[in-house]
C-alpha cells in the first residue's frame, strides 16, 4: 500500500534534488545528465519505500518521456535541417546579408541587430556569441566602447534569435512541455518579445550614441569569405519562406522541417551536381564541416547533423523522466497544493511561475530544467485557470530560457563569460533584451495583455496536441 506524503516531506524531496544538480553542475562543473541520473536513483529508492510498485515508476518514467517524443523528433529533424541549410548557403547567405547593416555611426544598435538576425538564422545564441559576436566586440573596443555594453548588446541579439528561430532547442522545449504548437508558440512570444526589442533597441541607441567612424574590415573580409565558399544569393530565402508560409498555414513543426529539408537538399543538388549521396548523408548525420581558411567562419558553420542533438535529447529523457517520477509520485502536487490557494488570479500564477524558473535558473544553473521543472509544477494550475497552454509556454521561455544568460554560475552565463572575456556580472546590466522580457511577461498576466483562455474542453486541446 502506497503511503502519502506531507508538504515538508516533498518539499525537502524537491530541495534535495535541486541541490544534488545544483552542487553536481555549479561547484563541481560535471554534466547535467550525471546528476540527473542520481537524483533519479534516489527518487526510485524513496519511491520504493514508499510502497510504490515497479509499475509504479515505471509508469511515472514512460509517461514523463512520452510527453517529449514529439520535440526529440524535432530536435533530430533540426539538426539535420542546420546541416543541410549551411550546406545549401541559406545561413551563409542570412549572415551576409545580416552583416550588410552595420552603419558605423550607429555600431551598438547594429550589433544588436546582426546578432539577433544571425541568432535567429541559426537557432543558437552560443554559436553566435562566440563567432559572430567575437568579432564585434573586438571592433567595438577597437572604436572606444564600453566592452561591457557590446558585450550586453551581443547576449541580447543572440538570446533573442535563440528565443524566436524555429531551430531553437529551447524554444521547441518550451512549446512541448507546454504541449502547443512550435509556430504558435512563436507567434504568442511576440507579445513580450517586440516590447522588450524595441525597448532595448532604444536604449542601446541611446547609450551608444558615439563614435561615428569604424574600420569595418574585419566584416568586409567575413563576408568576403562567406560569397567565396558558398552560394550567397536571394534565392536562400526560399527555404525560409517555405517555413513562413507552413506557420501561416498552421501546419505542424515535423512536416514543416522536412520540407524544408527538402527544399534545402534540392537546392543543395542544383548548387553541386555532382555531389554524392553519402556525402549528402554525411551532412545530414554529422553535420556539416567548413573549410574556408577562415577559423572564424570555420567555428561557425561546423556544426549541424543528426548527432548534434544527442547531448541535448539524453538531457532532455533524463529529466523529463526525473519529471514524470516527481508526478507519478505525487511529490508536485503535494507542494502545490497548499500554494494553488494563493495563486488566485492569472497575474498572481504568471508571477509564481516566472519566479520558480528563475529560481531554478539560480539554484541549477540549467536552461532545459528551468523550462522543464516549473513547467510539470504549473501545468494543472493553469489547466485549472482555464488559461491556454500557450500562456505557460511563453513564460517558461521568458523566464527561463532567457534568464539563463544571466545567472553567473550557469551553463549559458560560463559560456558566454568565457567566450568573451568579460564577466557575466559585467555585461548583465547592459543585456537589456534578457532583462525585460521576464519583466514584460509577469506585466502581461496582471493587465491580461496576450493572455489566451481555453476556448475548448481541456480533452479536447489535449486531442488537438495529440493530433499535431
Amino acid at each position: 500500500m502506497k503511503t502519502k506524503q506531507s508538504f515538508k516531506q516533498a518539499l525537502g524531496i524537491l530541495v534535495l534534488i535541486l541541490l544534488i544538480i545544483g552542487v553536481s553542475v555549479i561547484k563541481f562543473g560535471v554534466a547535467p545528465q550525471t546528476p540527473l541520473i542520481i537524483s533519479i536513483g534516489l527518487l526510485i529508492l524513496w519511491g520504493r519505500i514508499k510502497k510504490h510498485s515497479w509499475d509504479d515508476i515505471h509508469k511515472g518514467i514512460q509517461e514523463g518521456i512520452s510527453t517529449g517524443l514529439v520535440p526529440m523528433i524535432i530536435f533530430i529533424l533540426i539538426g539535420a535541417l542546420i546541416g543541410v541549410w549551411i550546406a545549401a548557403g541559406i545561413i551563409p547567405s542570412m549572415m551576409v546579408f545580416g552583416f550588410k547593416i552595420l552603419n558605423p555611426s550607429i555600431f551598438v544598435p547594429s550589433v544588436f541587430i546582426i546578432c539577433a538576425i544571425v541568432g535567429t538564422s541559426i537557432g543558437s545564441a552560443f554559436t553566435t556569441v562566440s563567432t559572430v559576436g567575437i568579432s564585434l566586440l573586438g571592433m567595438g573596443t577597437t572604436m572606444g566602447f564600453n566592452p561591457a555594453l557590446v558585450a550586453g548588446a551581443i547576449v541580447s541579439g543572440a538570446v533573442f534569435g535563440d528565443k524566436m528561430s524555429p531551430l531553437s532547442d529551447s524554444t521547441n522545449l518550451s512549446a512541448a512541455v507546454s504541449g502547443v504548437d512550435l509556430f504558435r508558440h512563436i507567434k504568442n512570444l511576440m507579445w513580450t518579445t517586440i516590447p522588450a526589442l524595441l525597448i532595448a533597441l532604444v536604449l542601446f541607441f541611446i547609450l551608444g550614441n558615439g563614435q561615428q567612424h569604424a574600420d569595418t574590415a574585419d566584416i568586409t573580409k567575413l563576408v568576403q569569405t562567406l560569397k567565396a565558399n558558398f552560394s550567397v544569393s536571394f534565392f536562400a530565402l526560399i527555404p525560409i519562406l517555405v517555413m513562413f508560409f507552413c506557420s501561416w498555414r498552421k501546419i505542424p513543426a515535423i512536416p514543416t522541417l522536412l520540407l524544408s529539408i527538402i527544399v534545402a537538399v534540392v537546392m543543395f543538388f542544383i548548387e553541386k551536381p555532382m555531389t554524392k549521396f553519402s556525402e549528402l548523408s554525411s551532412i545530414l548525420q554529422d553535420g556539416f564541416v567548413s573549410q574556408t581558411g577562415d577559423a572564424s567562419i570555420d567555428a561557425l558553420l561546423t556544426r549541424g547533423g543528426v548527432q548534434s542533438m544527442m547531448w541535448s535529447i539524453s538531457l532532455i529523457i533524463l529529466a523529463l523522466a526525473l519529471g514524470g517520477l516527481l508526478v507519478e509520485f505525487k511529490i508536485i502536487d503535494s507542494v502545490m497544493k497548499p500554494l494553488s490557494t494563493s495563486l488566485n488570479s492569472t497575474g498572481k500564477l504568471i508571477l509564481a511561475t516566472a519566479l520558480s524558473c528563475i529560481g531554478v535558473n539560480l539554484l541549477v544553473g540549467e536552461q532545459y530544467l528551468s523550462i522543464i521543472l516549473p513547467g510539470k509544477a504549473f501545468k494543472k494550475s493553469f489547466d485549472d485557470a482555464g488559461l491556454h497552454p500557450l500562456a505557460m509556454s511563453r513564460v517558461l521561455e521568458d523566464a527561463g530560457a532567457v534568464v539563463n544568460s544571466l545567472v553567473p554560475w550557469s551553463v549559458s552565463g560560463v559560456f558566454i563569460a568565457g567566450a568573451l572575456s568579460i564577466p557575466t556580472v559585467d555585461y548583465l546590466p547592459f543585456a537589456f533584451f534578457c532583462l525585460l522580457c521576464p519583466v514584460i511577461t509577469v506585466f502581461c498576466g496582471f493587465t491580461g495583455i496576450g493572455i489566451q483562455k481555453q476556448k475548448v474542453k481541456k480533452a479536447s486541446i489535449e486531442e488537438t496536441v495529440v493530433n499535431q
